[in-house]
């Protein structure tokens, strides 16, 4: 029996090496670091010169040390309830919002949207100052619960036309049924549109919880009580060689530990992550 196998070009064959080299050389750049931290975290050695990707005595020391002589657990504790509550927020606010926009007709939309994608065009730094001022004027200042609402209010710009492409790809037709079976519009958003862009939840969810869980700038301007402080704050302390907390495997045994949520995140979203982002590139009405 033949079989139809297309043989490759001279230049085929070329491009196709150049490419495997490539892919091959960022999968290293991505895997090196992560090797690095993860055998640092292992490691006894705090000079940063002595640290090995497989050191030559592995411990569970600064895992140990982490988790009992320090604050990390408080830590982590902020910074997740922070990331947690941002998720749930950013993900059910977002998909309200981008629900209002793709359905209801309403006098300024088009200038309203336009007004929006320019304001995405600005740095968030440039707000600092505003947001420190009004945080401290109201009383906001060192509370984990000012930056769920930074982080809430500030991901509208930038999700929103992601979300409304993809609610404009669900058919009218199943709010219009609904409709003329008595639903109201808060039952069709809760019982049809959100059923219906989980993919895009997902993927809104997955982000929003990302970027507390990294940020260091803004806990770092408007928190200042221990009891308050969040990973990335301490963490960065940790890298300083003029500070008495300098300690690199235990810096790494924290980043291996911060790592464990996300990771988590991304393998439970995954099948949801691609559908979001694509069927959301939709640019609609």
């Amino acid at each position: 029996m033949e079989t139809n196998k297309k043989k490759l070009t001279p230049k085929q064959w070329f491009f196709g090496i150049i490419i495997h080299l490539w892919l091959g050389l960022m999968i290293l750049a991505v895997i090196i670091p992560v090797m690095w931290v993860v055998g640092s975290s292992f490691g006894t050695s705090a000079a940063i010169t002595d640290v090995k990707i497989f050191p030559s005595e592995p411990t569970l020391k600064n895992y140990i040390e982490l988790l009992t002589e320090t604050d990390f657990p408080l830590w982590f504790r902020n910074t997740f309830i922070i990331a947690a509550l941002t998720m749930v927020c950013t993900s059910v606010l977002n998909m309200f919002t981008a629900f209002i926009f793709a359905r209801f007709p309403f006098k300024g939309r088009k200038p309203l949207l336009m007004f929006i994608m320019v304001f995405t065009m600005f740095p968030s730094f440039l707000g600092l100052t505003a947001i420190y001022v009004i945080a401290l004027n109201f009383g906001l200042l060192d509370s984990i619960y000012t930056l769920v609402i930074i982080y809430t209010a500030g991901s509208i710009p930038g999700n929103i036309f992601l979300a409304r492409g993809y609610l404009l790809n669900i058919p009218r037709t199943l709010d219009e049924a609904a409709y003329i079976d008595g639903a109201s519009k808060l039952q069709v958003f809760r019982h049809i549109v959100m059923p219906l862009s989980l993919p895009m939840m997902a993927f809104l969810a997955l982000t929003a919880f990302m970027g507390p869980w990294f940020d260091y700038i803004m806990p770092r301007l408007l928190l200042s009580s221990n009891q308050n402080l969040t990973i990335a704050i301490e963490l960065f302390n940790w890298t300083d060689p003029q500070s008495p907390l300098f300690n690199i495997p235990r810096f790494a045994a924290g980043s291996v530990l911060i790592a464990v949520p996300i990771t988590t995140l991304a393998i439970f979203f995954q099948r949801f992550i691609v559908t979001g982002l694509t069927a959301g590139a939709n640019k609609g009405e």
